[in-house]
C-alpha cells in the first residue's frame, strides 16, 4: 500500500485496539469494522474509518492522480492554531496577488487642482 494512507491506517488500528469492541467484547478488528458493530465504535474510530476509506478511494480516483492524497492535518489552520498563516495562494512559488503596502503618512499628496482630469 502506498505510504499516503499508512498514518491513518495505524491511527485506526490503534483506536480499534483501545475500543471496547476489542478489549471488552473480544471481537476481531474485521468484525468491529463490519456494519452491526461499527455503529458502537467511538466517534474518533468512526471518523478514522471514514477517513481511511476516503484515502483508499483517493488512491484510485483519477481526478487525484497527479496530486495524490492530501496529507492529514499538516497545516496550522487544520490543527486549529490561528495566527501565522502563509499568506494565501501561491502561484509558481510567488503570491498570487500583490499585498497592499501600509501607508506611513509621509507620502506625497497629489494636488486636486493639478489632477482634475484623472
Amino acid at each position: 500500500m502506498p505510504s499516503s494512507c499508512n498514518d491513518i491506517r495505524k491511527a485506526l488500528a490503534q483506536c480499534l485496539q483501545e475500543s471496547d469492541c476489542i478489549m471488552v467484547q473480544r471481537h476481531t478488528p474485521r468484525e468491529c469494522l463490519s456494519s452491526p458493530l461499527a455503529e458502537e465504535l467511538p466517534m474518533k474510530c468512526q471518523q478514522l474509518r471514514k477517513g481511511f476509506s476516503e484515502c483508499k478511494r483517493g488512491l484510485i480516483d483519477m481526478r487525484k492522480r497527479f496530486r495524490g492524497n492530501q496529507p492529514i492535518a499538516v497545516s496550522k489552520e487544520m490543527d486549529g492554531q490561528p495566527g501565522n498563516s502563509s499568506g494565501g495562494q501561491l502561484y509558481a512559488g510567488q503570491p498570487a496577488y500583490q499585498t497592499v503596502k501600509e501607508l506611513s503618512g509621509n507620502e506625497v499628496q497629489m494636488d486636486p487642482e493639478k489632477t482634475r482630469g484623472l
